[in-house]
């Protein structure tokens, strides 16, 4: 039964904050963080002005993924199996499962960074590697109505990342000026004789591609018909999306500005490898408390991004191969499971062996290239349909906008694909 939306505007906003909170966190990871810390270290506030224009799209392809997941009859996989077969359905699940179990190791190891603080110089990492993914899957199996137990554990996160991150920001004592100024589209000056261009943009088509996650976008339009919203929620969907992005862009927001004011031209900050880096070099000028508060919201995050990752590869896997996509089903829990173990155990490799696995990531980052463009395509095929008029018309903006951030997608598969035959053939 769908849920009637309070009348008092400032409760329906908040009492709309759900789907769209779970995505935001799941985008809000390690990545996130690091790209955020990164672009302020290397640009100062030069930059935010690519943040707002992430945020937007974000909201654009979230919002248009909310539609899709209460208008159309069956989920996303389920109508491309209807309409264009179940391989082509088996395809986007099974392609969207690797890149969330390859991704998923990373997310084990910025949990770590995250308590490294509170942990010394303890050599317990691995017993907690083990011992988080037995929670999640005791978790997985033990709450009959996990949305619902998800979704509050995600509000409780993102409150613990607001309420971190803008403590950090408070003690930097930022230049308002310049962050202001900041929102002005320009690219930064650079010397073309010592840098490349591709170089001086790494950093900011990071910031863009972990802000901007078509994957996480992607599945909204589950989490909205596990809420069991219809069509009278069509409006509340959409502030849900706005806000709950909103969100995500503030508290990246709030680590790019922080570090802006603390880190740019730092003499003794020299290279940003992990959130653990970014921890290290803020307790100089923030002292002990100041890296314990932010590796409270780093942790939060890394937490965040962790659970729900695998549960969108595990649904997803299992809706497309025609096996229910809602987690509290027997599919998608044992699919979300796969994802987990898979993160886990590359996650202890590459703690024993003191080494990343290159050949994943390469095989991740090759996967990224067809994947994340196929979610888009997929989500703007169905908008389009020829059934998609009248009522069920999909508005015009979302699709505009939406299709301005397949374009980008395809950029970054373009430049994704270019870095990796370079790794490959040295060109």
């Amino acid at each position: 039964m769908s849920e009637q939306p309070p009348s008092n505007l400032i409760k329906r906003i908040l009492g709309s904050l759900g789907p769209a909170i779970i995505t935001a966190s799941v985008v809000l990871g390690p990545g996130s963080i690091l790209s955020a810390s990164k672009i302020g270290h290397t640009y100062a506030y030069q930059m935010n002005w690519v943040l707002v224009i992430a945020v937007i799209m974000m909201i654009a392809m979230t919002a248009l993924s909310a539609r899709l997941g209460i208008q159309l009859d069956g989920t996303i996989c389920d109508e491309l199996a209807k309409r264009a077969g179940r391989p082509v359905a088996a395809a986007t699940g099974i392609i969207l499962f690797l890149i969330a179990a390859c991704f998923q190791f990373s997310n084990n190891l910025g949990v770590l960074a995250a308590v490294e603080p509170f942990m010394g110089s303890s050599n317990a990492d691995i017993m907690i590697i083990i011992a988080m993914n037995i929670f999640i899957i005791l978790a997985l199996y033990g709450f009959k109505h996990l949305y619902a137990m998800i979704e509050n554990l995600m509000k409780l996160l993102v409150g613990i990342m607001i309420i971190a991150f803008a403590i950090n920001l408070l003690m930097a004592k930022p230049d308002w000026g310049a962050a202001i100024a900041g929102f002005i589209p320009s690219l930064p000056e650079f010397d073309t004789s010592k840098v490349k261009f591709s170089e001086v943009m790494t950093p900011v088509v990071a910031l863009y591609a972990t802000t901007f996650s078509v994957a996480g976008a992607f599945y909204q339009s589950y989490l909205v018909r596990q809420k069991g919203w219809t069509r009278y929620n069509l409006k509340q969907g959409l502030i849900d999306s706005t806000v709950g992005i909103c969100v995500l862009g503030l508290i990246t927001m709030m680590v790019l500005i922080t570090a802006a004011k603390v880190l740019y031209q730092n003499p003794d900050v020299k290279t940003l490898g992990s959130v653990a880096d970014v921890a290290k070099s803020l307790e100089p000028g923030f002292g002990t408390f100041g890296v314990i508060i932010f590796s409270l919201g780093i942790f939060a995050g890394a937490f965040s991004s962790f659970l729900v990752n695998a549960m969108i590869g595990g649904s997803v896997l299992s809706d497309g191969l025609g096996k229910g996509g809602y987690i509290d089903e027997k599919w998608p829990k044992l699919c979300t499971v796969g994802a987990l173990m898979m993160g886990m155990v590359v996650a202890i490799y590459t703690k024993t062996m003191g080494q990343s696995p290159v050949g994943l990531i390469i095989f991740a980052q090759s996967l990224t290239v067809l994947g994340i463009p196929m979610l888009a395509i997929a989500m703007l095929w169905l908008a389009t349909r020829s059934d998609m008029t009248g009522e069920n018309a999909i508005p015009f903006w979302m699709k505009f906008l939406g299709f301005i951030g397949l374009i980008t997608s395809l950029l970054l598969a373009g430049r994704t694909a270019y870095s990796l035959y370079e790794k490959l053939f040295g060109g």
